[in-house]
């Protein structure tokens, strides 16, 4: 088998690669974009009803990911929807950035 590999121009002892379809490998790492992406189809999707914070508990429930991961997964787009509808629910107190006393 060496003889034929050399024969062939090709080095007998390098590692053969193991080819993975791009989908196996990129469903082991969730990045802020990927997270941010689905999180956005799940409420695009449900027309409204769902809110984005449902939207992350419902997701972090059906992919088994743990609540306490997610501020690591968070874009910054994504924070920013999240805290304008938790103030908007009074989950949060409203922050007011540059107003000035009078």
């Amino acid at each position: 088998m060496i003889d034929k590999q050399v024969a062939k121009g090709k080095d007998p002892f390098k590692k053969q690669s193991t080819k993975k379809s791009k989908k196996e490998g990129d469903d082991k790492f969730l990045t802020p974009t990927k997270f941010s992406q689905e999180i956005e189809r799940l409420v695009k999707t449900s027309g409204g009803l769902i809110s984005y914070i449902e939207a992350v508990v419902t997701y972090c429930a059906e992919n088994e990911i743990e609540i306490e991961t997610v501020p690591k997964l968070l874009s910054k787009p994504l924070k920013e929807r999240l805290r304008h509808e938790a103030e908007r629910l009074n989950y949060m107190k409203a922050t007011s950035k540059g107003v000035l006393p009078l």
